[in-house]
C-alpha cells in the first residue's frame, strides 16, 4: 500500500479557498502531504489554512494568481525555501460565470464577450501557468505529478456553457501534449494527468440544477437521465483519484484524461 501514499509530499493547490480546492486539500492532509494552499483572496486562505492544521496537517497559504507569471514564480521561491521541492500540482482553480452561461432561450450572439474572455482565461491559462512555473521546477527535479480540472464539457456538447467548455476542452489536449512533453525531454518521473468530474452540485451550478423549492430543475433530470448511477457525485468522491493518481501506484499513468462521473461519459441514454 506504500505506493498509495502521498505523506511528506509537498502539494500545491491553487483554488485552495473554493469548495473543490478545499476538500482535495483536506483529504491530502489527512494523507499526510505538506500542502500549499494557494488562493487569490488571503480571506479564503487564513480559514483554509487554519481548518487544514486543525486536523494535524502541515499546510500554509500563500496569495497568488494563477494568471501572473510573477506571483507564481515568487510562490515558487517561497515554497522551495520553505520545504525544498514541489512534488505536486493540482490546478483547481477555475470555474465559470454567469455572463458567460446562455439562458435556454438566449442565442449564443447575445452572450458577453468580456465574460467568455475571462472565462477561457481563467480556466485555460489558469492552468497553462502554473504548469509553466511550478513545472519548470519539476523538470529540473526530475520528478513530480499535474493534476489538471477538465469537464464532462470536454467529452460532448453541453448546451449554455460555450466558454466554459471552450476551455476545458484546452486543459484536456494542454494535459496530453504537456504529458508528452515532460516525459519525453525530462524522463519518466514527471506526469501530468487530468481528472474530469461528473455533475456535482456546489455553489457556481445551485441555481442550474436546483429549483428555488429544492425541487430538481430540468437541466438535472436530464443530467440524470443520462448517468447511469442515476444521482450526483459527492465532492469528496474525486479524493481518491486525485490522490492516486499522484501516487508512485500510478507511475506509469500520464496524458490520462479520466472521467470521474458515475458513468455519465460513457452511457448513449439507450
Amino acid at each position: 500500500m506504500n505506493n498509495f501514499s502521498i505523506k511528506d509530499k509537498v502539494a500545491i493547490i491553487t483554488g485552495a479557498g473554493g469548495v473543490l480546492g478545499g476538500s482535495i486539500a483536506q483529504s491530502f492532509v489527512q494523507a499526510g502531504a505538506k500542502v500549499v494552499a494557494m488562493d487569490i483572496r488571503q480571506e479564503n486562505l487564513d480559514a483554509r489554512v487554519q481548518e487544514l492544521r486543525d486536523l494535524g496537517g502541515q499546510a500554509i497559504g500563500i496569495v497568488g494568481n494563477v494568471l501572473d507569471k510573477a506571483s507564481l514564480e515568487k510562490a515558487a521561491q517561497d515554497i522551495l525555501a520553505q520545504w525544498g521541492s514541489i512534488d505536486i500540482l493540482l490546478n483547481i482553480a477555475g470555474g465559470n460565470m454567469p455572463g458567460a452561461t446562455l439562458e435556454p432561450t438566449q442565442p449564443f450572439f447575445e452572450m458577453e464577450l468580456p465574460s467568455w474572455d475571462k472565462v477561457t482565461n481563467l480556466n485555460m491559462n489558469g492552468t497553462v501557468y502554473p504548469c509553466y512555473v511550478f513545472g519548470k521546477v519539476m523538470a529540473a527535479q526530475g520528478s513530480g505529478s499535474i493534476i489538471n480540472i477538465s469537464s464532462m464539457a470536454a467529452f460532448a456538447a453541453i448546451t449554455r456553457v460555450p466558454g466554459y467548455s471552450a476551455a476545458k476542452a484546452a486543459v484536456s489536449n494542454f494535459t496530453q501534449w504537456l504529458a508528452c512533453e515532460m516525459a519525453l525531454k525530462y524522463g519518466d518521473k514527471v506526469r501530468v494527468n487530468a481528472i474530469a468530474p461528473g455533475f456535482f452540485i456546489g455553489d457556481q451550478n445551485r441555481a442550474v440544477l436546483i429549483n428555488p423549492d429544492g425541487s430538481l430543475t430540468e437541466r438535472s433530470v436530464k443530467v440524470l437521465a443520462k448517468t447511469p448511477m442515476k444521482r450526483f457525485g459527492d465532492i469528496t468522491e474525486l479524493n481518491g483519484a486525485v490522490q492516486f493518481l499522484c501516487s508512485q501506484a500510478a507511475g506509469f499513468i500520464t496524458g490520462v484524461v479520466l472521467p470521474i462521473d458515475g458513468g455519465f461519459s460513457a452511457f448513449s441514454g439507450v
